[in-house]
């Protein structure tokens, strides 16, 4: 998945998306040493951890998504570590205490030989003992093949954007396929559209932890929410808390 082109659209969907920052602060600071972020996007929560003191480093294979992010930490006056590279290859020298991967950043690996290399080569980059936290959307999908506004209006000035968008399923491969249509009415009252494409693979609990222990990690912690509290059949997110071995 190419973020380049949607990396605008993005960052105003999720710029105020806030339900994942003070669990992902509370335990980079319990943990404390390096951190690193796979999937760092456009720095939402980089630079939240960061100006919490942090010592993190941000990963994103989109170029686009990193401009965005340096020009968020621009905006807060922040220095932000960050790197463009892709979580199967990427190799620095440094060996972190704890690697995040927040908001189904693992659900751009489409196959199982892409997540067990990627979750080997995460490995690769922790010490001994460091710890791997991530999350994942319990697979809940609205209804298919159907133009959907899901309440996403942005305005600028007199210039008002709609987001619509239509999702499919793949039950066999395990993969949701969401076309958006983002419709700008601009200040001379023309309507203007965009479309982009996203392509997210979901998983099942069981599975991943299956992928954890081939990878090498220990037999995850699971937890139903960001405030805790055991996976249950009405939990939106999936959170994972494992070591490495």
């Amino acid at each position: 998945m190419n973020y380049d082109e949607f990396a605008d659209l993005y960052d105003h969907q999720y710029d105020l998306y806030r339900d994942d920052l003070h669990f992902y602060g509370s335990l980079a600071e319990r943990v404390g040493g390096q951190v690193l972020e796979i999937g760092a996007g456009t720095g939402r929560v980089t630079t939240f951890l960061a100006r919490r003191g942090v010592d993190i480093t941000g990963l994103e294979p989109s170029a686009r998504m990193l401009e965005r992010a340096r020009a968020r930490a621009g905006q807060e006056k922040l220095s932000l570590k960050l790197l463009q590279g892709d979580v199967r290859t990427f190799s620095v020298p440094e060996r972190f205490e704890l690697i995040i991967a927040p908001f189904n950043a693992l659900m751009h690996l489409y196959t199982p030989n892409e997540q067990l290399q990627a979750l080997q080569n995460v490995h690769a980059h922790l010490k001994p003992g460091g710890q791997f936290v991530f999350d994942l959307s319990v697979p809940r999908y609205g209804a298919q093949a159907t133009l959907r506004h899901e309440g996403e209006t942005f305005t600028q000035g007199r210039e008002r954007t709609d987001v619509f968008l239509v999702q499919r399923l793949d039950e066999v491969r395990q993969r949701v396929t969401t076309d958006y249509y983002v419709d700008t009415v601009g200040e001379d009252g023309l309507l203007r559209r965009r479309f982009f494409s996203l392509e997210q693979r979901w998983y099942t609990r069981y599975e991943v932890e299956w992928l954890l222990r081939c990878a090498g990690f220990e037999s995850p912690r699971v937890q139903g929410s960001f405030q805790g509290g055991l996976l249950e059949a009405g939990s939106e997110t999936m959170v994972f808390l494992t070591k490495s071995k």
